[in-house]
């Protein structure tokens, strides 16, 4: 995202279009998404952006990226499968096509997560 956003600022600057620090960390900070919307607050506020180098703010972004990103690892392995135990030997059938379901189910969805 950086990269991008850095060769769109030369590309202006060598057009004759200059924009102050402050502005550039605004715009950095404005298009980031939702999820993003605490660690922007906390930047806002903890830092005064005009004086605020646009390399520690995308030091202070990709910090709180790998930080999320550890996080997410995490959570997923603690997550577990239990499978019911049947009690009754006539419903081990139905309750092993249930299970067979279920668990399917959840693998799905673990893929569809990882990609």
């Amino acid at each position: 995202m950086y990269a991008r956003f850095n060769d769109i600022i030369n590309a202006l600057k060598g057009l004759g279009k200059v924009y102050p620090n402050d502005e550039l960390a605004r715009k950095i900070l404005k298009y980031l998404s939702k999820s993003w919307e605490p660690k922007v607050t906390a930047i806002e506020e903890a830092n005064d952006l005009s004086t605020l180098p646009l390399e520690d703010l995308l030091r202070s972004l990709m910090t709180h990226e790998l930080r999320m990103k550890d996080q997410d690892k995490s959570d997923h392995k603690k997550r577990t499968i239990a499978l019911k135990v049947p009690k009754d030997k006539n419903k081990e059938e139905s309750d092993q096509d249930e299970e067979m379901a279920l668990l399917t189910k959840r693998i799905k969805k673990i893929l569809m997560n990882k990609k």
